[in-house]
C-alpha cells in the first residue's frame, strides 16, 4: 500500500507530492490514519538540515492526531478506530538503563518520527505502540497535535524541576512554546512572569496566565528583577543576556532551556555563589506525556492554533518562517 505524503527532496526545497511504501507492520507498532498534524519549528530545522540529521526525501510532521487503523500483534492497549496522538519520538529500545528508569525519551537507541523515517504530512504514519497516546475525552482533536511536541517540551521542565504551586516562574519568549507554558504554569498555581521583546503581546500573555509582563528590551530591567524566580524557562532560540537572566534566579534556582539557542555565554560565579544551575530538556517520557494529557483534560488547556489544509502546507511553512503563526499552525 502506498502512503500519500508531501516531501522535500533537498534542503530549502518546497514540499511536493510523494508516495512511499511502509511494508508490513511490525508486531510492536500501530498505524494511524492522520487527521491533523502540527507544524513545528523543528520541521523547518529538519527541512533545512540545520542539525545535520536529515535524510532526503523527508516527509516532515511530528505533532500527529489520527485514528488507529492497524495494530501489531504485540500491542494490546489500543484498539482500531481509537484517536491517538504521536509526537517527536517513534521508538525506544525498552531495555537500556534509560528506558528501564522510565526515561524512554532519552534512549540512545531510540528512533524519532522524522529522523530516518517519514512523518505526519501524509495520510498515514506508524510508531511503536508505547509512543501512541490515547486522547482523554475532553481533548479537542484539532488543537491536540502541538501538545505532543510543543506542549510536552514545556510541561516536562515543570516535572523535572519539581516546580511547586507557590513558585515564581518566568517564561522567556511568548510564541509557539511560550504561550502553552503560560497556560500550564497558571493552572499549576505559580506566580508567572512573561518576558517578550514585543510589548504588543502583553494582553494575550495575561489572558494565557501571566501575572506579570516584562518588555525584555527595556534597559536595566533584568537588574531590577534580581533573585526573583525559582525557574526561568527559556523557550526562544535567540541569543540572550544569559548572565542577566541567571541573576534573576533565586538561590537554588534553575535556568531551563528548551529553545534551540546556538550557545550560552556567562561567567561561573553567579552559579556557584547562589547554587543556581543551567539545564535543558527535550520532550518527555511516556508517563509524563500521559500526565500532561490528564492535566490538559482536567484544566481545559489547549494550544492556540491556526488551521491550514494539507494542500497549502508550503504556505503554512512560509507563515511559520515569517514569524506570523499565532501560535501553532496545524
Amino acid at each position: 500500500m502506498k502512503i500519500q505524503a508531501y516531501a522535500a527532496k533537498r534542503a530549502h526545497d518546497k514540499l511536493e507530492y510523494f508516495e512511499y511504501d511502509l511494508g508490513n507492520i511490525k508486531p510492536d507498532e500501530i498505524e494511524i490514519d492522520i487527521e491533523y498534524c502540527g507544524i513545528c519549528h523543528s520541521d523547518l530545522s529538519m527541512l533545512n538540515n540545520d542539525w545535520g540529521l536529515t535524510e532526503y526525501p523527508i516527509v516532515p510532521g511530528h505533532e500527529i492526531i489520527g485514528k488507529v487503523s492497524e495494530i501489531g500483534s504485540m500491542v494490546k492497549h489500543l484498539k482500531l478506530g481509537q484517536y491517538v496522538g504521536i509526537g517527536w519520538r517513534a521508538r525506544s529500545c525498552l531495555v537500556c538503563d534509560q528506558c528501564l528508569s522510565g526515561y524512554h525519551h532519552r534512549c540512545l537507541r531510540g528512533e524519532d518520527v522524522i529522523i530516518g523515517r517519514h512523518g505526519g504530512y501524509a495520510d498515514k504514519v506508524r510508531c511503536q505502540g508505547i509512543w501512541a497516546f490515547s486522547l482523554p475525552p475532553n481533548i479537542d482533536i484539532k488543537s491536540a497535535g502541538p501538545l505532543f511536541c510543543g506542549g510536552i517540551t514545556v510541561f516536562n521542565p515543570i516535572i523535572q524541576n519539581n516546580i511547586k504551586s507557590t513558585d515564581h516562574v518566568a517564561v522567556v519568549g511568548i510564541g509557539g512554546l511560550g504561550h502553552i507554558a503560560l497556560k500550564f504554569l497558571d493552572a499549576w498555581g505559580c506566580d508567572v512572569t512573561a518576558f517578550s521583546t514585543n510589548p504588543d503581546k502583553e494582553k494575550e500573555a495575561r489572558q494565557y496566565g501571566a501575572d506579570h509582563f516584562v518588555n525584555s528590551k527595556e534597559a536595566g530591567i533584568l537588574g531590577s528583577l534580581a533573585n526573583r524566580f525559582d525557574m526561568v524557562l527559556v523557550t526562544t532560540n535567540a541569543d540572550l543576556d544569559w548572565e542577566g537572566y541567571i541573576n534573576t534566579l533565586k538561590p537554588g534556582g534553575k535556568l531551563h532551556i528548551v529553545g534551540a539557542a546556538p550557545s550560552i555565554q556567562t561567567s561561573v560565579f553567579p552559579l556557584i555563589s547562589g547554587e543556581r544551575s543551567i539545564g535543558g530538556s527535550p520532550i518527555g517520557s511516556p508517563a509524563t506525556i500521559n500526565m500532561m494529557l490528564d492535566f490538559c483534560n482536567r484544566h481545559n488547556i489547549t494550544p492556540v492554533i491556526e488551521e491550514f489544509p494539507l494542500s497549502q502546507v508550503n504556505e503554512a511553512l512560509d507563515h511559520l518562517r515569517a514569524g506570523k503563526a499565532r501560535y501553532r499552525a496545524v
